[in-house]
């Protein structure tokens, strides 16, 4: 059972994001002071009193102007509000009413959905009530004086809400796979996104830059539940400002730390780019499972080269992420699309992943008896004494040895190699904590032994 969606509509800057952080009780949605920074549907979870709901953010309404993406932002706006149970329309109370709020008013007049009508930036409590009355001519009902920023008057709107919203249910508890999509800039992200959910559920388009907020969509198949996360292009870091860019970038981190599984996407005709790299090291350090997407597949001319010398490219650029799934696609014609979740559904399990100590010992005895632990310049060699998984996402294992300053690089590959070959974890990172421990002697036992006498 999916949880009832409020939509929150209205002009540039008058503080729909800030007043969803504030129902969030979170900062997930981008504020700046700039107009058009949301541009796609935001949808985040909200709480009060015993309801739960998805509010959702969404861009600022400009009608007669059909310049850049403002079409593609009245779209959004107007999906959000037919799978929406109420709307919440806010004004600006500091400017008061002007053409634009007429406008969006009239349009939501001639819709189904019930509206509440909040009046933002009314921070004077004496000046309140006089600056929401401004707003009654809109007809749409009474106007609450709100302050999304402190917080003020909110509660009010939120009581009036509920008047709105089904009665609470139990939800049945989920076990989502968070999903993050990560890129380049117009490697075609949201075409990759809205391939997926079947629906036109983020703005595509051939400017740099579009995707600004991270979005997460539900969708369902075969019973598992995905959150798909759809992340800003990241740029290499010197040609990043401060600003929206910025706010952008580092939504798209956070979304790779949210996630179990992230969609590398490389596109096809540039190949694996510098930045590439950089993007897959990033999700190797934070232990992500990860499926490598390479899209425009559909572009790339038949007698250039086949996938089987594309793999060699991966193979050369990607070296440091051999484990990760990969899959050749198309996301504007849906050529393999529906294989990726099949992909996502391998790593995530491998990701979560527990192997008992037994076996784990049993890969050991096998690797070091093929090959034997390396010896130090002093002529010491290295000993593996046993191992054992400490945690999971991504799969943890603790090796305990004599000195584990005797096993170098080259060693510590063949051991990961070595547990790849005989337990598999396609898909997800291994880490290996290869921890000093001094080997027991007789003369210790005996020491023991007499301490516990």
């Amino acid at each position: 059972m999916r949880l009832p969606v409020v939509a929150v509509i209205g002009r540039p800057n008058v503080g729909k994001s800030t007043l969803v952080n504030r129902l969030a009780k979170e900062q997930f949605a981008i504020v700046y002071d700039e107009p058009g920074v949301t541009r796609d549907r935001t949808y985040l979870p909200c709480f009060w009193r015993d309801r739960e709901f998805m509010v959702v953010d969404t861009g600022g309404l400009v009608f007669n102007d059909d310049t850049e993406f403002l079409p593609l932002i009245r779209q959004q706006a107007a999906i959000a509000l037919s799978e929406a149970s109420a709307a919440i329309f806010v004004v600006d109370g500091r400017s008061g009413p002007t053409a634009a709020d007429e406008e969006i008013a009239e349009w939501l007049r001639q819709q189904s959905v019930p509206v509440l009508l909040a009046v933002n930036k009314c921070e004077s409590a004496e000046q309140a009530l006089i600056q929401a009355a401004e707003f009654w001519h809109l007809g749409l009902g009474e106007p609450y004086p709100i302050s999304a920023i402190h917080g003020s008057g909110t509660g009010e709107l939120l009581d009036a809400l509920m008047n709105y919203l089904p009665p609470s249910t139990e939800l049945p508890d989920t076990d989502e796979i968070n999903v993050a999509i990560v890129g380049r800039p117009n490697v075609g992200k949201s075409s990759l996104l809205n391939a997926l959910v079947g629906e036109q559920r983020a703005i595509v388009s051939p400017i740099s830059g579009t995707t600004r907020d991270a979005i997460d969509t539900f969708i369902e198949r075969n019973g598992q539940t995905y959150r798909l996360i759809d992340t800003a292009g990241i740029r290499k870091k010197k040609n990043v400002e401060y600003g929206t860019e910025f706010f952008s970038i580092n939504r798209a981190f956070k979304a790779i730390r949210r996630a179990d599984v992230v969609l590398l996407v490389i596109d096809a005709l540039d190949g694996v780019t510098e930045q590439d790299q950089r993007l897959a090291g990033r999700i190797v350090e934070e232990g992500r499972a990860c499926v490598i997407v390479i899209n425009k597949w559909d572009a790339v001319e038949k007698d250039s080269y086949t996938i089987y010398d594309y793999e060699n490219h991966l193979q050369q650029r990607l070296h440091f992420t051999e484990w990760a799934e990969k899959i050749f696609v198309s996301a504007l014609t849906g050529q393999r699309i529906e294989k990726i979740l099949e992909l996502v559904d391998t790593s995530a399990a491998e990701h979560k992943r527990r192997v008992t100590t037994s076996v784990i010992n049993e890969v050991l005895e096998e690797a070091v008896r093929w090959h034997s632990p390396p010896v130090s310049r002093s002529g010491k060699q290295g000993k593996i004494y046993y191992g054992t998984q400490v945690s999971s996402q991504p799969p943890t294992i603790a090796l305990f040895v004599n000195d584990a300053k005797r096993f170098n690089e080259n060693y510590r590959r063949y051991i990961e190699r070595q547990f790849r070959e005989q337990l598999g974890f396609k898909g997800t990172p291994i880490r290996f904590l290869w921890r000093s421990k001094k080997a027991r002697t007789v003369e210790d036992v005996n020491v023991n032994r007499a301490t516990r006498a």
